[in-house]
C-alpha cells in the first residue's frame, strides 16, 4: 500500500466476480478481506465509507462527510485513517483539504464477497 492510502497496482484483487461461487478464499484472500471486514465492523467507519461511496463525484472531503457523525474531528481523522490503511479509501491533498475516495477494487471485492451467498442455490 502507498503512503497516500492506495492499493499496491500489482496486488491481485481479491475476490474476482464469481470467484466464491467456485472456489473458497485462499488464505491470503480471507486475511484481506477481513481487514477490510475489521474495518467496516464500525458503525462510525461504515457510516464515514457509506458517506464517501454515495457522494457526488465518488469523493469527499471531511467537511463534506463529518456533518452527523456524532464524534470529534480528530476521531473522524482516526476512522477515515483506519479506513484508508485497511486498503477502502484512497486520499489526496489539494490545498488545505483532504479528499477521500472509495477503492474501486476493494468495493469490488467487497460486493462479489457479500454477493456469493445471494447466487448460491437454497
Amino acid at each position: 500500500m502507498s503512503k497516500s492510502g492506495g492499493l499496491d497496482p500489482d496486488a491481485e484483487v481479491c475476490c474476482p466476480p464469481g470467484a466464491l461461487l467456485h472456489e473458497p478464499l485462499s488464505a491470503t484472500a480471507a486475511a484481506d478481506m477481513a481487514v477490510k471486514l475489521k474495518a467496516l465492523a464500525d458503525p462510525v467507519r461504515l457510516q464515514l465509507f457509506s458517506a464517501i461511496a454515495s457522494h457526488a463525484g465518488g469523493e469527499a472531503c471531511v467537511c463534506d462527510i463529518s456533518a452527523g457523525v456524532e464524534v470529534s474531528q480528530p476521531t473522524v481523522s482516526h476512522h477515515l485513517k483506519v479506513l484508508r490503511d485497511a486498503g477502502l479509501l484512497t486520499s489526496q491533498r489539494r490545498a488545505s483539504w483532504v479528499y477521500y475516495a472509495v477503492v474501486p477494487d476493494a468495493l469490488a471485492s467487497l460486493t462479489a464477497l457479500l454477493d456469493a451467498t445471494a447466487g448460491a442455490p437454497s
